[in-house]
């Protein structure tokens, strides 16, 4: 073999348009576009990274957000709400004071009046001590509406000159907790046809 037929052929290269000893460094010209696609590769995955970062760091402070509020009305709700066990559980003592001072009548009361005046002076106390506390009384009194938020109907019974659904008897006094219900008004309602 001769040494013109061992050597690769050049590709036809169009030399005309350079100028008198410039030369041609394609080696440095792959480097750089490789350096350059390397650089942008780096740049979009630190992009791509910083907008990951972001994301998480925005959904972590939306929850530590979230969780103050839940904590902050949980909070609230333990001081508002916290003792309605406690007073669910003072409300047979109101309603024995009560019927101690309704069962009494006037010729007990005037013989037994030191004892009247510290069971009516009880149960006051009691009511400021629940009104201090949130804990506010419902009253029905007959007539009213029938309210199945605050009321319990115990019967219904046909009454003449009423109209269904009104309040003919009372039977125990309902109580609120703040806004929420700790015991309804136990009630009889008419069931008079309109």
């Amino acid at each position: 073999m001769s040494d013109e037929q061992k050597k690769p052929s050049m590709p036809d290269v169009d030399l005309s348009a350079l100028d008198d000893g410039e030369t041609i460094d394609i080696t440095q010209e792959i480097e750089e576009a490789a350096e350059t696609a390397a650089i942008d590769a780096t740049i979009e995955a630190l992009v791509s990274e910083r907008d990951d970062l972001r994301d998480k760091f925005m959904r972590a402070l939306a929850d530590a957000e979230n969780s103050r509020k839940r904590s902050e009305r949980d909070r609230r709700e333990a001081e508002q709400y916290g003792g309605s066990k406690l007073a669910r559980d003072m409300l047979p003592v109101y309603d024995n004071l009560s019927r101690a001072i309704d069962a009494a009548n006037d010729e007990q009361k005037a013989a037994a009046g030191a004892i009247m005046e510290g069971v009516e002076l009880t149960l006051r106390e009691l009511l400021n001590v629940f009104k201090k506390h949130g804990i506010e009384p419902i009253h029905p009194e007959v007539g009213e509406r029938f309210d199945p938020q605050q009321h319990q109907a115990m019967f219904e019974a046909p009454l003449p000159e009423t109209k269904a659904g009104d309040i003919i008897q009372v039977s125990q006094t309902g109580f609120m907790l703040h806004d929420r219900l700790l015991r309804p008004a136990q009630v009889g309602v008419s069931s008079t046809p309109g």
